[in-house]
């Protein structure tokens, strides 16, 4: 699988859908780091619909840069669905973006345990009216899970586009 390719293909549809129906996008990354980011902005006229990305990494900047409680965070882990929706509906709280989306996981090879594995990764995408949500396990090494990562994000906010009504 040339994933590279895979993820710029796709960049390139969801940029394409998002210009159609005019709406905005915004990033809330964990453990890809940006990667999704990097695959948007990789395209030329990517500002016409990519409105911006935050990079949380810590727990304190999901607090202070989206408003993830700190609470959610202290009860589930920042690995876990309600962090991953709270930083989902944070990115469109704090921008002007229509559509979200959200990555947080682990990569590996350290952070695991018994519960939650290396490749554990949880998304949501929000669009202001709902927020879903998932978790995949991914295997593989660091950048490979990372990028597999950004590779579903991407497609989930195709298939988000797909069901809304705009």
């Amino acid at each position: 699988m040339e994933t590279d390719s895979v993820i710029h293909q796709l960049a390139i549809r969801v940029g394409n859908q998002l210009r159609a129906e005019r709406l905005l996008l915004a990033t809330a990354e964990s453990c890809t780091g940006g990667l999704v980011a990097t695959a948007i902005t990789e395209i030329s006229g990517s500002s016409q619909w990519f409105e911006r990305g935050f990079i949380t990494y810590s727990n304190q900047s999901k607090a202070e840069m989206i408003g993830v409680p700190t609470e959610l965070i202290e009860r589930h882990g920042a690995v876990s669905e309600p962090v991953a929706r709270a930083m989902a509906e944070g990115a469109l709280r704090n921008s002007r973006a229509q559509i979200a989306v959200a990555v947080t996981g682990i990569a590996g090879p350290g952070g695991a345990t018994e519960r939650k594995p290396v490749g554990t990764v949880h998304f949501a995408w929000s669009n202001r009216l709902h927020t879903t949500s998932e978790m995949l396990l991914f295997k593989g090494e660091r950048q490979q899970i990372r990028l597999l990562a950004a590779i579903h994000a991407l497609r989930g906010v195709l298939k988000l586009l797909d069901e809304q009504e705009v």
